[in-house]
């Protein structure tokens, strides 16, 4: 593509992201600021449709970016501004708290608030942890009560629905073979080794050991994803007049699986990465971006954060506030 045809499709998707309008020859001529002939611009305009990077809406002569148009935009032709001082200072004293839950909620907020879309952070993996003691407790005839305590000190209660009752002397004994051994072994090395040794051990133990390492394992995995403004999308004309669309978009916020895949798969990245519509394979949207980055503590990548907003999002604003909530939740979570 010559340079001409870059400027063009650079001011047809800003002008389009600006006001949601196609934009036709006569439009697109004034603001170039090229000095060519309208015919001119519409052989690049037709250039430009027929490799795939403008479409023409049925009911307009004017021209709209596609996804393929908006890739080449926002990888090529971007020109991503500093964020603001006001914007800085907010996220600054936004993610300022001592405690980790409240500081990945924070960050969300913060994105949400700073976006006016859905803000998304994946709460931090703890599979370095190991576990370091394990109790169960008869509640009810059929209720059991595990308690978890992992190397940290920190101490996760769940309860165990049976199938058949326990005594006292039962648990106690399970208890104690749990402790035995698995006590300073990570959660991972747990999970893996008492699946082996299940195969082995008794029907009735065998279930009792399966909903311990279940209660182990959520307790362990901290893995989940904070989203914040959501209903902020209803706000976006493209979806809030499509209500399929709006269907698909909150069962992925409701079920959260493929949206927590998307944040995992972007912790290996280094920086921004940016999914236009479909592209990434797990938002189900045409007329959804997400803008992603990894976020650190201590010098190691544990979660990603992004934004969730429009294909017609304002990219060169939403980049840098998504890029300096990574570095200052980094910051706050290292100091942590």
């Amino acid at each position: 593509m010559d340079k001409r045809a870059q400027i063009l499709l650079k001011t047809l998707v800003e002008h389009y992201i600006s006001d949601g309008q196609p934009i036709g020859s006569r439009s697109l001529l004034q603001h170039s600021g090229l000095d060519v002939s309208p015919a001119t611009i519409r052989n690049v305009m037709s250039d430009l449709e027929r490799m795939g990077f403008i479409a023409s809406p049925h009911t307009s002569a004017g021209r709209i970016p596609t996804q393929k148009g908006y890739r080449l935009f926002v990888d090529s032709l971007l020109t991503v501004q500093p964020l603001d001082i006001k914007a800085v200072n907010q996220l600054k004293s936004g993610l300022s708290s001592p405690n980790q839950n409240e500081l990945i909620n924070s960050a969300a907020d913060m994105l949400s608030q700073l976006t006016q879309f859905a803000g998304v952070v994946m709460i931090p993996k703890r599979k370095t942890l190991s576990f370091k003691h394990l109790e169960f407790l008869p509640l009810t005839e059929k209720r059991i009560l595990v308690i978890i305590v992992t190397s940290d000190g920190n101490v996760q209660n769940r309860i165990i629905l049976s199938e058949k009752p326990y005594s006292a002397s039962e648990l106690t004994q399970a208890s104690n073979y749990f402790n035995a051994n698995f006590s300073g072994k990570t959660f991972d090395e747990v999970q893996q080794k008492l699946r082996l040794e299940l195969q082995q051990m008794q029907t009735d133990m065998n279930k009792l050991m399966t909903a311990a390492l279940q209660a182990s394992t959520s307790a362990a995995d901290s893995d989940g994803v904070i989203i914040s403004g959501e209903r902020n999308l209803l706000q976006v004309d493209e979806l809030s007049t499509n209500v399929n669309s709006l269907r698909k978009l909150f069962e992925v916020f409701e079920r959260r699986t493929s949206l927590m895949q998307l944040l995992d798969n972007s912790q290996a990245a280094t920086g921004i990465q940016i999914f236009i519509g479909g592209e990434s394979g797990y938002l189900p949207l045409d007329e959804c971006s997400m803008v992603t980055a990894p976020y650190e503590a201590d010098g190691q990548v544990v979660g990603t954060l992004g934004v969730i907003g429009p294909t017609r999002m304002a990219y060169e604003r939403v980049i840098p506030i998504v890029d300096v909530t990574a570095k200052l939740l980094s910051n706050a979570l290292s100091a942590n």
